[in-house]
């Protein structure tokens, strides 16, 4: 994978605007319809990773070849724009700042992952309640597939990146170890958990689901956007466009000036992950209900292991999830590198 060229250190802060601003205006002016449709369909795909507890949509991101281009456009939302719309004023300035945060890719994105939100929720929702093996049996294949594929972009392995991987690795286990809260969340509660959701969605392989279920208010949130709560879907929509602007700029650098060790580290959130979307689970009491939440071996499920409908289910998101990766790379155009 390629990542875009960052600032030289040498270039005052007027010059690198003035860098970003054309930079911009060639990567808009490059989006054809056809792209942008891929993009809302990729924005869907994400949403629908995003519903899930224990699957990030950033790993959708990641493998189909826009993660780059996300947190770059978000990363240049900042006071910087006003220097950008100095430049030229009025309609004409509005319109530079619309391309310098690629605002057309940013909303159909947005737009993608909206559908998907009012669309599939109360599927979703209904299959983890109803169908647990099968949805998570989908989703485990596809993680692991995307751990395959990345870990075949990280070039030149070293003590450094294998530490960094590592690391990664350990921190979304313990995530995903950590006990649920139950309190009954109070929308300045939801605006806070919304703020540390949107980094954990951000960040490939750290569910934004799970982190809300972890802080007890997964059910609120996806019972608002089933029954369109509005007070509860704004207050947590505010949260996460609070918690995306503070942290993207520092992944933005990160991405830039660090790429492959950034991207050992974030393959090692999503092989991490796998410990939370394993398809086998049970309660306290060895028995399924909706408080299944230990791993079992497969032969240790109340219900048998399914080896054909699971096995079929996980090659099935194996395959959907090379098929994305296949079309982000396809799709992308030339870039520079950055080790």
């Amino acid at each position: 994978m390629t990542t875009s060229q960052s600032p030289r250190p040498d270039v005052s802060s007027s010059g690198i605007v003035a860098e970003q601003h054309a930079a911009a205006q060639k990567k808009a002016a490059a989006d054809s319809k056809k792209q942008l449709v891929g993009v809302y369909i990729k924005g869907m795909a994400m949403g629908a990773a995003d519903i899930v507890p224990g699957v990030s949509g950033g790993t959708i991101a990641l493998i189909s070849g826009i993660y780059e281009r996300l947190i770059n456009a978000i990363g240049s939302i900042g006071p910087s724009l006003w220097q950008v719309f100095r430049q030229d004023g009025g309609i004409k300035g509005v319109v530079a700042m619309w391309r310098q945060v690629d605002a057309t890719f940013l909303l159909c994105l947005l737009l993608g992952i909206v559908t998907s939100f009012a669309t599939l929720a109360g599927i979703i929702k209904h299959l983890l309640d109803n169908q647990p093996l099968l949805i998570w049996s989908f989703f485990f294949g596809l993680v692991v597939a995307t751990v395959l594929l990345l870990l075949s972009e990280i070039k030149r392995w070293n003590v450094a990146r294998a530490v960094l991987f590592i690391t990664g690795i350990i921190t979304a286990v313990t995530i995903s170890s950590l006990p649920l809260l139950t309190t009954a969340p109070s929308l300045p509660y939801l605006f806070f958990a919304g703020a540390i959701a949107i980094c954990a969605m951000i960040l490939p392989g750290v569910s934004g689901s799970f982190i809300l279920l972890l802080l007890g208010a997964y059910n609120a949130v996806l019972d608002a956007v089933d029954t369109m709560n509005l007070s509860v879907i704004f207050t947590v929509m505010a949260g996460m466009a609070t918690g995306l602007l503070l942290f993207t700029r520092a992944l933005k650098w990160l991405l830039s000036h660090y790429y492959q060790g950034t991207l050992a580290l974030l393959t090692g959130f999503i092989a991490g992950s796998l410990v939370k979307v394993w398809p086998w689970k049970v309660d306290t009491l060895g028995t399924l209900n909706s408080e299944a939440v230990y791993n079992v071996a497969p032969w240790h499920y109340p219900e048998g292991a399914h080896w054909l409908v699971t096995l079929s289910l996980m090659l099935l998101g194996a395959v959907l999830v090379s098929a994305l990766s296949w079309w982000g790379h396809h799709s992308k155009r030339p870039k520079g590198t950055a080790d």
